[in-house]
């Protein structure tokens, strides 16, 4: 049974930009333009989970987000153009689970979705765990933090999601074009420099940590994260 996640979102452009992309990822969604509306929702759709935003006509998201809190435990997930302290509190008091700031990246978005889904239910949601770990190097996805010869180095989230993508498969070369359409995904306008580009700032961040993993230029191909044998 997919995962039903309720978007709350008066954007349209937005709203169907997270209906597009969670879909593609296997959940089922529905999607409500204003508060009232998206209480009326959550009680006929059932959502597993509400991605909420605060600034809505009918009912705002902090009105919205207490009238579900009477009657559910559903996480719920604010998204708001607001970034401050007061806002990030008020909303995780009035029993939100997480806060996420516009601009957001749709795979940061998915990241949170199923981090929240994780440490609310009792058996989890049934994915793996987004955590690669080689010689001085941890890559979690869950979190969204790079550990390097074990201190935290602040990472945007494409790089992560680059040298994640590039480790999960290690030694396999991928072209540009793929790593933009796997890491990237549909919802990028852009060319290939991008991928040059943050490889460049990984390799910045992890050049000489180890002998047993490189981040490698496969030329006229594109790239690698070569894995080596200790002492080889």
């Amino acid at each position: 049974m997919p995962h039903k996640v309720l978007i709350v979102e008066d954007d349209s452009n937005i709203a169907e930009l997270l209906h597009l992309y969670l879909e593609k990822e296997g959940f089922e969604t529905a999607v409500a333009n204003d508060g009232g509306k998206g209480v009326e929702l959550f009680h006929s759709f059932q959502p597993d989970l509400v991605l909420l935003d605060i600034m809505l006509p009918v009912m705002d998201g902090w009105a919205v987000c207490r009238k579900i809190r009477e009657t559910s435990k559903v996480p719920i997930i604010m998204l708001t153009a607001k970034g401050e302290t007061t806002d990030r509190v008020e909303g995780l008091e009035m029993g939100a689970d997480d806060y996420i700031v516009k601009p957001f990246e749709m795979k940061e978005v998915l990241a949170r979705i199923h981090a929240v889904l994780r440490r609310t239910s009792p058996d989890g949601d049934g994915s793996a765990e987004k955590k690669l770990t080689f010689d001085k190097l941890v890559i979690n996805l869950d979190s969204y933090e790079l550990l390097v010869d074990g201190k935290r180095v602040d990472t945007p989230p494409k790089e992560l999601e680059l040298l994640y993508h590039l480790a999960s498969s290690p030694n396999r070369v991928f072209t540009r074009n793929q790593l933009l359409d796997e890491v990237w995904g549909f919802d990028y306008f852009g060319d290939s420099r991008t991928v040059d580009v943050h490889i460049k700032r990984l390799r910045e961040k992890l050049e000489g940590v180890s002998d047993q993993w490189n981040l490698k230029t496969v030329w006229g191909v594109g790239y690698k994260f070569e894995v080596n044998a200790p002492g080889s």
